[in-house]
């Protein structure tokens, strides 16, 4: 079974915030939560600049689902890791867990009191019934039932943000390396492998 992932190509993002937008009109995403987000590096920098957009990576191995101490996180069998909001408690642990800072509260306030978390669904819904005006409601709309992606991916202009089968987005990213460069940009690659190696 395939396992759905996000990939941002950095090469590709112009920071229009279109995913973001979209997200929050497909699923009535409450005031204070973003559920996708871009993030600039180096902003302003000329030839240095990149931006990548940024939501729940629904890791094989989630940290967030390893903290909750009601254990209300769960993986789908495409590998889309989902919350119960019925079981969530509003403790914040996984907001602490999570390297992405992907889950979410709509209120800054103590223990308990902060609402239900919330997080990027893949547009997978939620526990409830697929299409269901409770599902809806508390999740947003379930695009993959539908046989669709993600509607941040869909809308990304410049197709930078791809979603799907974890292996075809990373055969669609290696030939776009491969077309740039011959490989990707990483992070130390010139102090390592510099010009000036004897």
């Amino acid at each position: 079974m395939a396992r759905m992932k996000f990939l941002c190509d950095s090469e590709r993002c112009i920071e229009c915030n279109g995913c973001v937008t979209a997200c929050k009109n497909e699923h009535d995403v409450p005031w204070g939560v973003n559920r996708r987000r871009v993030v600039t590096i180096a902003d302003g920098e000329e030839e240095k600049e990149k931006s990548v957009s940024v939501a729940c990576m629904h890791c094989t191995d989630a940290p967030c689902a390893a903290v909750c101490p009601v254990d209300c996180f769960y993986t789908t069998a495409d590998g889309v890791v989902l919350h119960d909001k019925d079981q969530c408690i509003g403790c914040g642990y996984c907001l602490y867990a999570c390297p992405f800072g992907a889950p979410q509260y709509p209120q800054e306030e103590a223990f308990g009191v902060r609402g239900k978390m919330d997080k990027c669904t893949f547009c997978a819904g939620g526990p409830e019934d697929d299409h269901s005006a409770a599902e809806v409601e508390k999740y947003g709309r379930n695009r993959l039932a539908e046989g669709k992606l993600p509607l941040c991916a869909e809308m990304c202009a410049t197709k930078a943000l791809l979603a799907g089968d974890g292996d075809e987005v990373a055969d669609i990213f290696r030939q776009r390396s491969l077309k740039r460069s011959g490989r990707p940009q990483t992070w130390g690659w010139d102090k390592a492998y510099g010009d000036n190696q004897s």
